[in-house]
């Protein structure tokens, strides 16, 4: 019997991870091997399970998948990893594939895509949906170098930006350091620099913030 591809699949919307588990699992090539709901699990997961792909969502509760997808990368370069989202503007494009990931596919697309995208990135070559223009790919391979990665134009630290999405999403210090493993200090340092960078004035406002920007969902 052929060897199957090992899976592993992080989307923090239960039914979504269900059905498209079902889905895989009825490709006689790919065995599910690990689930996760945000991003400090996918990574748990890849060191778990060391799947031969990961399929990971961008926008997820403590972690947010391109944090994640860097962290992997540095980790277990090796395994191979495709994006699976609702995001079709060009920063997030760029930064996913910045980041590390193989392949780029959007949640309209059907299931045979996927399929696709899991192929192709196994045999090292990378996949982008065909539904993200033209004009996206090559503004990427022209200047994607300079572009300027999501949630960073205001000067926040990746560190900051992950503060920022876990106060949004509404942990306390003493929780948001344990996630990080950080002291609490240290994370009301973080919120100080964010509310003086971004000119904010308060939880709410950060929340707010994070919520038009994109790092929590409304």
């Amino acid at each position: 019997m052929a060897p199957r591809y090992r899976v592993a699949l992080a989307d923090d919307h239960v039914v979504l991870r269900q059905g498209l588990c079902s889905l895989l699992e009825k490709d006689g090539e790919i065995e599910v091997v690990a689930e996760a709901s945000d991003g400090l699990e996918a990574i748990r997961c890849v060191q778990q399970a060391l799947p031969d792909v990961l399929i990971i969502d961008l926008t997820m509760p403590r972690l947010m998948g391109m944090d994640a997808i860097r962290e992997v990368r540095k980790i277990h370069p090796d395994i191979k990893i495709i994006v699976l989202t609702v995001h079709t503007a060009e920063e997030y494009v760029y930064e996913s594939l910045k980041a590390g990931a193989h392949g780029y596919v959007l949640k309209a697309a059907d299931f045979g895509e996927l399929i696709t995208a899991i192929r192709c990135v196994l045999k090292g070559k990378t996949y982008i949906s065909p539904d993200i223009s033209d004009t996206v790919v090559m503004g990427y391979l022209k200047s994607g170098s300079d572009v300027e990665p999501v949630g960073l134009k205001e000067g926040l630290t990746p560190r900051e930006r992950e503060v920022l999405k876990l106060v949004a999403e509404g942990y306390k210090n003493r929780e948001i350091g344990d996630m990080l493993c950080v002291s609490i200090k240290t994370v009301e340092k973080h919120r100080e620099n964010i509310k003086r960078k971004l000119d904010l004035n308060g939880t709410t406002a950060m929340i707010a913030y994070a919520m038009e920007h994109g790092l929590v969902r409304r």
